[in-house]
Formats: structure tokens, C-alpha cells, sequence
């Protein structure tokens, strides 16, 4: 499949680590990236739904994140539950939203064993995760050189693409239309209609998968909900068992 926004690149296992700062450090009420967002998600071409979020949930998720509000990451996860774009194709997390079964971004994390941070899901079991190498500091913002960027676990390839975008220029390219071109070959006649249906905490399990020669003609495949963690957890074992 054909992505515009990628470059390939193997995914390393560690984790992040940097210096704590507390919540009053991390909201900066004057220089929040909300307002970007918002403009954002009204002139996308694409359906956008911001989730609403509980006030002490997205502290918690901020303190714990320790990335600024000054940062379009930062910024998402305290002032809202995620973004749902396309009927729910691709599930941008933020600080959860428990009453439309999108989890936190800390709860997804929670069970992903690479490097870096998960910051988003699609419905094939997809995972963009912000990332550098083992050596890396901290996260940190993009544009900067050696700064991290975005990787995606493709379901077609079992595979970590290197995107070659920040986290921020990666969310403003699939908000300002980039999502349809990257998923275009996936896309089935009714596709809407099928993934609205799909809860945010589940998945569409395909068979033949995607991966496989047989899987190329999704609209002639079977398309089943499952749970997103099982998902991905499936998808993750058969690229280690088959080595990719």
C-alpha cells in the first residue's frame, strides 16, 4: 500500500524518560496549541469529532505525560478525550473518554511493549507511535533536528514506517486531508457505515488478513469486530513470529 507521508525504518523496544514537572508547569494557559487544533479540525474535509473529558482525568493524563499544553499533543490530551476522524477510522487519543469506550492515552500505552509514545489507532490495528532512536532523550517538539517523529505499525506489511513528520505536521496533514490517501487502498464500498458501528475500543479483525497476498481485495474479506487489544496484540505476535 501507498503511503504519501512515509519512510520505512525498524522500530527499536525502550522506553522514554525525562525530568518531572508539576501540572502548573505543564499548562500554559497563554500559549495553548488548542487554538490551532480547533481551526484545525473545522477546516478538515474530513468528519471530526473532539470527545469531551473530565476535568481531573485530563490533569492526571497531563501530569503523567509531561508534555506542556504549548504542544498540540499537550494541548489534546488536557482539553479533550481524543479525536475520532472518519466515523471512527482513526481514533487520536487524549485523555479518554470512558461514556464513548475510547481509552486514555496512558491505558493504551500501558499495554504497548515498543519504544515511544502511542498516540493514536485505526480501525485495521494500525498503531502511530511518536518515536527516536534507543539513545533519545525525552520527547520533545518537532521541526528540530533529531527531534522524534512518527512511526506506523502497518497491518498490511507488519511493519514500522518512519513517517518523517513530528507529532504535530503528522496530525495537521491527516486532519487537512492526508488520511484518505493513506488509507485509500483499504477503503470498501459502505466503509462508513461498517466503522461508525465499530465501538473505539474495538477493531475490525480481517480475514484473509492484510498481510497476507489473499487480503490485498478487502471489500471480499471478512470484516469482524474484536477488542482493539486483542487486535493488536495479534498483529504484533505474527511480525515477531515471521520476523519483520
Amino acid at each position: 500500500m501507498e503511503r504519501g507521508i512515509r519512510r520505512s525504518c525498524q522500530c527499536p523496544r525502550g522506553p522514554y524518560s525525562w525530568r518531572v514537572r508539576s501540572l502548573a508547569e505543564l499548562i500554559t494557559d497563554d500559549r495553548s496549541a488548542w487554538a490551532e487544533i480547533e481551526a484545525a479540525v473545522s477546516g478538515s474535509p474530513c468528519a471530526v469529532e473532539i470527545l469531551p473529558t473530565d476535568p481531573v482525568r485530563a490533569a492526571s493524563c497531563l501530569q503523567k505525560l509531561q508534555v506542556t499544553t504549548n504542544s498540540w499533543l499537550g494541548s489534546l490530551v488536557y482539553l479533550s478525550g481524543g479525536l475520532v476522524v472518519d466515523e471512527g477510522w482513526l481514533r487520536v487519543l487524549g485523555s479518554g473518554a470512558p461514556e464513548h469506550r475510547l481509552p486514555d492515552i496512558h491505558t493504551v500505552n500501558a499495554g504497548f511493549e515498543g519504544a515511544g509514545l502511542v498516540v493514536a489507532q485505526d480501525i485495521m490495528g494500525g498503531e502511530f507511535v511518536w518515536r527516536q532512536g534507543d539513545s533519545a532523550p525525552s520527547p520533545a517538539p518537532s521541526g528540530q533536528s533529531g527531534q522524534p517523529t512518527i512511526h506506523y505499525f502497518a497491518p498490511d506489511t507488519l511493519r514500522w514506517e518512519d513517517l518523517g513528520l513530528g507529532y504535530t505536521d503528522w496530525l495537521y496533514a491527516m486532519l487537512g486531508g492526508a488520511l484518505d490517501q493513506f488509507y485509500r487502498s483499504w477503503r470498501w464500498p459502505g466503509w462508513q457505515d461498517e466503522v461508525a458501528d465499530c465501538p473505539l475500543d474495538a477493531g475490525l479483525h480481517i480475514l484473509p488478513p492484510l498481510f497476507t497476498k489473499e487480503g490485498k481485495e478487502i471489500a471480499d474479506s471478512s470484516r469482524q469486530p474484536v477488542p482493539m487489544t486483542q487486535l493488536v496484540s495479534t498483529l504484533h505476535d505474527v511480525a515477531d513470529q515471521l520476523g519483520t
